[in-house]
C-alpha cells in the first residue's frame, strides 16, 4: 500500500504506478497479467466459466493546496492504524485488497467455476468508465458480474447517481462599451438562463434510493474583442447529476425549458467529448454521459455481496450507494453488467487533504475479495 502512494498517478499519468502493481501481481502469483493499449492492468486468476472482474481505478486527483497537508502526500508513512497520502482511499485501497485478495483466493485453494479478472484502471478521475470501455469494446473481456472496490467504509453499495456534462453557449453582437446599446451582450443572455437553472436545481427532486438529481453552473468563459467592448458570445460549464430514471434527453428538455422561461430563444447546447490521451498516447474519444445504475437489494449480485459478509464477520451489513460516480457507470450503467461495490477506505477522505485508511479495511476487504467469487457461484447454483 506505501508502494502504490509513493507511485504518483494523476489521471493519464498512471505509468508508475501500474508497474508496481504489476510486478506485486506476478510476485503473488496471477495466471497472467497484461497491460492492454490504453494502460489498464489486467491480472487474470482461473479458466472457469462465469467472468468476474474486480477493480479499482488507480489514478488520482492532484493534492490541491498542499500547505493544507499535515504528511508529504506521496511519502507512502503509516503507523498502527493508518496508511497515509493521496489515494490512500481513493482508490488504491481497493488494489492493494484486491491484489492481496488473489493471493488469498489461491492459496486457500478457493476457486469454483470462474475466470477472475483484477483490474487496475487508468484515468477514471477525470473519465469515470472510459477504462471500461475500452476493455469491453477493444480488449473484448465483458465480465458477466463486477465488482467496484471503491471506498464504502466496508459497505455493500449498490448504485450511484451519474452525471451528463455539457455547456450551455449564448451569441451576442460585440459593440464599444462606450456605447452598448449598440451591441446585444451575451453575458447578460447567459445570467438570464443562469438564474433560471438555480431555479431548476430546487425544483428536482427524487423519491429514488440514490436520492435527487442536480444541477450546477460550475465554470464560465466569454469571448470580446477588448476590454472595452460588450462581450458577443458566453459559455457555461454544467454538472448535471442525474438519479433513477433521468437520461440525457430528460436533462437536455429540461434546458430547453430553462432557455423558454429565461427568454432566451437562441440558446444551444453544446455536448461534450473526453480526448485527453492515455500515458500509452492512445485517444480513445467517448462522450461525457454517465448514466445512473442501481441494483435491487434482491438481486445475485447484492445478495452474493451480503451472504459473504455474512459468512466472513458473522453480521449483517448496511446496504447503501456512492455519492459520487465510478467505474459502474459503464459496466452497469452502459452494458447492464450486474454491478455491486465494496471497499475499504472512507468517501469524505476522497479528493480531501490528509486522506488516509485504515489498515484493518485492507485486512477485511482482502478476506472478502478472496471468498466473494466463490460465494457468487455458489448463490448461482442455488447452494
Amino acid at each position: 500500500m506505501s508502494r502504490l502512494i509513493k507511485a504518483k498517478s494523476y489521471s493519464g499519468d498512471e505509468k508508475e504506478v501500474i508497474q508496481v502493481i504489476k510486478s506485486e501481481m506476478e510476485k503473488v502469483g496471477f495466471d497472467s497479467v497484461k497491460i492492454d493499449g490504453l494502460g489498464n492492468i489486467i491480472g487474470k486468476i482461473g479458466n472457469g466459466n462465469t467472468k468476474i472482474a474486480m477493480d479499482a481505478h488507480i489514478d488520482t486527483v492532484d493534492i490541491g493546496n498542499e500547505t493544507l497537508w499535515e504528511r508529504d502526500p506521496f511519502s507512502g508513512s503509516f503507523d498502527e492504524k493508518y496508511v497515509y497520502g493521496r489515494g490512500a482511499s481513493d482508490q488504491k485501497a481497493g488494489m492493494c485488497s484486491m491484489v492481496y485478495g488473489a493471493k488469498i483466493l489461491k492459496e486457500l485453494n478457493l476457486f469454483d467455476d470462474f475466470t477472475l479478472y483484477v483490474t487496475g484502471t487508468v484515468m477514471e478521475e477525470d473519465c469515470d468508465g472510459l477504462c471500461w470501455r475500452y476493455i469491453i469494446e477493444k480488449e473484448k473481456i465483458k465480465p458477466d458480474f463486477v465488482l467496484i472496490t471503491e471506498p464504502t467504509s466496508l459497505k455493500i453499495n449498490r448504485g450511484h447517481r451519474g452525471r451528463i456534462e455539457f455547456r450551455i453557449r449564448t451569441n451576442g453582437i460585440s459593440a464599444h462599451a462606450s456605447a452598448p446599446e449598440r451591441g446585444i451582450n451575451a453575458i447578460y443572455k447567459m445570467a438570464k438562463i443562469i438564474n433560471e437553472i438555480e431555479k431548476l436545481n430546487n425544483r428536482l427532486e427524487s423519491t429514488s434510493f440514490l436520492g435527487k438529481g442536480t444541477i450546477v453552473v460550475s465554470q464560465i468563459f466569454f469571448k470580446s474583442p477588448s476590454h472595452n467592448a460588450v462581450p458577443d458570445q458566453c459559455e457555461i460549464q454544467i454538472d448535471r447529476r442525474i438519479t433513477e430514471g433521468e437520461t440525457k434527453e430528460v436533462v437536455f428538455n429540461e434546458i430547453k425549458e430553462v432557455f423558454k422561461r429565461a427568454g432566451v430563444d437562441d440558446a444551444q447546447i453544446i455536448e461534450l467529448e473526453y480526448k485527453k490521451p492515455s500515458y500509452t498516447g492512445v485517444v480513445y474519444p467517448t462522450e461525457k454521459y454517465f448514466p445512473a445504475w442501481v441494483y435491487p437489494e434482491e438481486s445475485i449480485i447484492v445478495q452474493s455481496a451480503v451472504k459473504n459478509y455474512g459468512y466472513l464477520f458473522n453480521s449483517s451489513p448496511k446496504i447503501d450507494k456512492w455519492i459520487f460516480s465510478t467505474n459502474g457507470t459503464v459496466t452497469a450503467g452502459v452494458y447492464n453488467i450486474p454491478t455491486v461495490g465494496f471497499g475499504p477506505g472512507d468517501e469524505k477522505y476522497a479528493h480531501a487533504p490528509n486522506e488516509k485508511v485504515e489498515i484493518e479495511h485492507l485486512i477485511k476487504a482482502a478476506a472478502f475479495y478472496a471468498t466473494f467469487p466463490k460465494t457468487l457461484i455458489k448463490n448461482l447454483k442455488g447452494e
